[in-house]
């Protein structure tokens, strides 16, 4: 059995790429369907989030595919297209390593990401309850999210807020932005939407958050923010300062013709010309004589500038949006933190110490996972010694047949837990070589016995 992981993410692939290999919901579900039927694969769990996207396999001694080749084929990308060098491939203690790392925010684009321990136990989640994950992955994903949440109890991960919208905010502010009384839009009512909606709350924005209107009626937003119908969003385009996307949708949500399109209807809204004395049109000095849309000495609309904010993977934000005048466009790839501060290094360096600690325990069950049906037979073998050599005293006592044989299945119980807390503690107390003697003993002794 082996464990191997495939992955792809914000190190080393830009947005576009990545955009290739992220999966909805529904296409992860068709995706652990199609392999779970691959020859050799036993377990299988996928994580698809904006900045990557990884699968983790385990595998028998037949499994002879290329994950690259698998994933390509499910994605159905043809194969003129070579993605490969976008990958990371890692098996065994590299793979579960990464994981480790992964699952507390280590190997995130914001050093501590507050929200992949939850991701990873989501994916773990997921494949459950598709069917795909088999006991080695389920311990080892329990295990690495166990060891994520330890890590966050301590250092100085997590002594500020870790997310890509705080991130976001950060830089735009250093970009000379402010929110205080801006009017923002967050378009996407999901765990990003809320968190970025209440973020931008808390920087003394005006925020609207858009909603689906067959939902309407039910979903929560954030407190002291106000709904629009997803829909109605273009209306509120044209006074907005900024716009912030996070959705999971796999179109856009802002293309260039939406845009201009409220464009050329904010153009209609002027007020209408006047001639001057050489009859030639003329347009209005005051501001409020046309609708406090700016407007030039020629009569060139100077339309609001606004600032879009794109936090999703497949992109929400048509990219040419940002050849228009006035647009400022930010994708997920322009938030990153480059400094690590010395109290951070540290963190590291002690989360690493704590993943060593877990990592042994894990791989003290798995390198023993072969033996496990050997124990098992044990135990069913010790509990038929025990029934045969009770035998005739229970016969013996006055009970009716099915008392008797509600007594025999309580013994066998009995008999197979003694024999777990025996072997098992035997396991913990002696190395990995005496552990299998021990074993090969009563397997030996069992069959002599036979």
């Amino acid at each position: 059995m082996a464990i191997r992981m495939a992955g792809i993410d914000h190190e080393n692939a830009p947005i576009d790429i990545r955009t290739v290999f992220s999966f909805t919901k529904k296409s992860m579900a068709e995706a652990l369907e199609t392999l779970k039927g691959v020859k050799g694969v036993e377990g299988c769990v996928m994580i698809s989030t904006c900045n990557r996207m990884e699968l983790y396999l385990s595998t028998g001694e037949e499994f002879d595919s290329d994950i690259y080749k698998l994933l390509c084929d499910i994605r159905s990308i043809p194969g003129s297209l070579d993605y490969r060098s976008y990958f990371h491939f890692r098996q065994e203690r590299e793979a579960v390593h990464h994981l480790f790392r992964l699952a507390a925010g280590l190997e995130s684009r914001i050093l501590g990401d507050d929200q992949i321990v939850t991701q990873v136990k989501d994916a773990l989640g997921f494949s459950r309850e598709h069917y795909a994950a088999d006991h080695v992955l389920e311990t080892l994903f329990r295990m690495a999210v166990t060891a994520a949440k330890k890590v966050k109890t301590r250092g100085a991960l997590s002594s500020t807020d870790q997310s890509a919208v705080h991130a976001a905010i950060q830089t735009l502010k250093k970009d000379g932005y402010t929110f205080a009384g801006k009017k923002c839009m967050v378009i996407g009512n999901g765990v990003m939407g809320k968190l970025a909606a209440t973020e931008l709350r808390q920087q003394g924005a005006d925020v609207t958050v858009t909603v689906r209107q067959y939902r309407s009626g039910v979903v929560e937003i954030p407190p002291e923010c106000s709904r629009i119908d997803y829909g109605r969003r273009m209306e509120l385009l044209g006074e907005c300062d900024y716009v912030l996307s996070a959705t999971v949708s796999p179109n856009y949500t802002l293309t260039r013709e939406l845009v201009e399109d409220c464009r050329r209807r904010m153009s209609k809204r002027k007020a209408p010309v006047i001639l001057n004395d050489a009859g030639k049109e003329q347009f209005p000095a005051d501001a409020a004589d046309k609708e406090q849309i700016p407007v030039d000495a020629a009569g060139v609309i100077s339309f609001k500038p606004i600032v879009l904010i794109d936090l999703a993977v497949p992109r929400d934000i048509d990219p040419s949006v940002a050849k228009l005048d006035g647009v400022r466009l930010y994708d997920i790839d322009c938030f990153r933190e480059e400094a690590v501060s010395e109290a951070q290094k540290q963190a590291i360096a002690d989360a690493e110490l704590l993943f060593e600690e877990q990592m042994k325990d894990f791989f003290s069950w798995y390198e023993c996972l072969d033996v496990i049906p050997k124990i098992q037979t044990i135990k069913e073998q010790v509990a038929l010694d025990l029934e045969k050599r009770l035998t005739k005293e229970l016969r013996s006592l006055p009970l009716p047949a099915r008392e008797r044989e509600a007594l025999d299945k309580e013994i066998e119980a009995a008999a197979e837990r003694t024999m777990n807390k025996l072997l098992f503690g035997l396991r913990g107390s002696v190395s990995d070589a005496a552990f299998r003697e021990c074993i090969e003993g009563l397997e030996k002794l069992y069959d002599q016995g036979n």
